[in-house]
């Protein structure tokens, strides 16, 4: 009988494997990393079979420490760093060029004349995204533009697009199913949201031919079969979303105004807004958060650049700290309602201010300022950036916010939490499982597989390991969220 559900984490870093039981239980971790590529600055990319190999090496290596065969695996569920962009021939399965990473910005030029061209608005009505090098359609387009001869094989039928998700779904069934899930595909500036189609005007302006693209699926659907020589034995890849959105269902947000937060190098935070697609006037995203049955669960998503970064800073950079954890410690020794602010504005803002012009800065400091204070102001600045994104949120139309569910490797610090939860003003829950992204893959399969008959039944696996509820008042809130904002004004001004 079998055991396991896989969930294959493909990240942009490293791939993971793990295998959870039926329960959602990780049992067994592999996670092997591979390097990246810079060709050129502000280009990113990935050699596709390092995605590929080091897939097939953690899924071995897993499997070898249960110690199973893989009768024993129900279903194999696939989490990706989404956006990133791959063109292969769907002969021979080879690449054309190397997969464009996510954070690759060389079609910048090309997004430039695009808004000149007035496309911002009717990107943003269709697909929800803004027109910006992030999203595969440039990435796509760049492909069969700069790459010699790929555009005449594009048009004869030759080639195929997909981002990571579709091209893993394609080695691992030996080339029988070219296809990807709704959540992968609204991240590609090519797909309309509100249709669930392809968007052929979309396609046109880049130059994309629609042979190209993968058929969408739900996120719980039949991917076909692992090919029997993969593990030595077919399973069926059941459950697929993006890594932002798997962390969503992973999180078991499965009602309106739940919502939740990774805090890693940066932030991703997304709430589910149900059926209606909220249009952001914010910069925030409008997105598909999953589709189960035909049926569309929107979200709005919002990215902050600096979290667990900034205190790399602090350890790496200027060196207050020796360790990460050694931050709560030392922001124990202060008052929560100090005066000093860190604007981590390193590499510009993220949502909702989208000014890449912006720089870091350290304002309020005295002359009793000194290293606890400093650390703390890095803690709380990932605070204050999420209730940016709150505010944001708020102002698109969201009534109601009833928790933020957090995960990711900053939220181990209770301190950072606390404050978190105190300056939202909202309740913040931390699971007992964090590995959210690969538990909501499996959970995609475990449905898919009718392991579980409902969303309130996998609603019911959700553990909660510590709440963290808000404890200081509204004017010391209001005063510390004021100064945030005047701190934010100020480096602004200077940029």
């Amino acid at each position: 009988m079998s055991e396991y559900i896989l969930a294959i984490d493909q990240g942009t870093t490293s791939t993971r494997a793990i295998l959870f039981t039926h329960a959602g239980q990780p049992a067994f971790i592999s996670q092997q990393e591979f390097p990246q590529h810079f060709p050129h600055d502000g280009w990113v990319e990935h050699n596709p079979d390092d995605l590929w190999q080091t897939t097939v090496s953690v899924c071995h290596d897993v499997i070898a420490q249960a110690g199973i065969s893989a009768e024993k695996i129900t279903a194999v569920g696939i989490t990706n760093q989404r956006e990133t962009t791959l063109v292969w021939d769907k002969n021979t399965g080879k690449p054309v060029y190397n997969a464009i990473v996510w954070q690759d910005r060389r079609t910048a030029d090309l997004c430039v004349r695009l808004r000149a061209e007035g496309l911002t608005d009717k990107v943003r009505q269709k697909t929800g995204l803004l027109v910006d090098p992030y999203f595969s359609g440039t990435k796509v387009h760049w492909i069969l533009n700069e790459v010699e001869g790929v555009r005449q094989r594009a048009e004869n039928g030759e080639l195929l697009f997909g981002t990571v998700d579709s091209y893993l779904i394609w080695k691992l069934t030996d080339g029988k199913v070219h296809a990807t899930d709704a959540t992968n595909a609204a991240r590609t500036m090519l797909f309309n949201i509100h249709t669930q189609q392809w968007d052929e005007e979309l396609l046109d302006i880049l130059g994309i031919p629609v042979a190209m693209l993968p058929e969408v699926k739900d996120c719980a659907a039949d991917y076909g079969q692992t090919s029997a020589e993969f593990l030595g034995s077919p399973l069926p890849i059941a459950g697929v979303a993006g890594d932002q959105q798997a962390a969503l269902f992973g999180q078991a947000c499965f009602q309106p105004g739940m919502c939740k937060s990774t805090y890693g190098t940066g932030c991703f935070m997304i709430m589910n807004s149900g059926d209606t697609p909220l249009l952001s006037h914010n910069q925030l995203l409008t997105t598909v958060g999953y589709r189960l049955g035909g049926k569309v669960t929107y979200a709005l998503e919002g990215s902050i650049f600096m979290a667990g970064a900034t205190m790399q800073w602090l350890r790496d950079g200027i060196k207050l700290i020796e360790h990460a954890a050694d931050s709560e410690r030392l922001a124990a020794q202060c008052r929560v309602d100090q005066s000093v602010y860190l604007v981590p504005a390193f590499t510009g803002l993220g949502a909702p201010h989208w000014d890449p012009k912006a720089r870091g800065a350290i304002v309020g400091m005295t002359r009793d300022t000194g290293i606890a204070d400093i650390v703390a102001a890095g803690l709380q600045s990932v605070g204050y950036q999420t209730r940016d994104l709150l505010e944001a949120m708020k102002s698109d139309g969201v009534k109601t916010l009833t928790t933020l569910r957090v995960d990711g490797g900053m939220v181990i610090n209770d301190w950072a939490m606390q404050f978190l939860a105190d300056i939202l003003q909202l309740p913040v829950e931390r699971p007992q499982v964090t590995e959210t992204t690969a538990l909501g893959a499996a959970m995609l399969a475990a449905l898919q597989l009718g392991l579980y008959d409902s969303l309130e039944q996998l609603q019911q696996h959700w553990q909660c390991e510590k709440t963290f509820n808000a404890t200081l008042d509204d004017e010391t809130v209001e005063r510390l969220y004021s100064g945030w904002q005047k701190a934010l004004s100020g480096i602004k001004q200077i940029s």
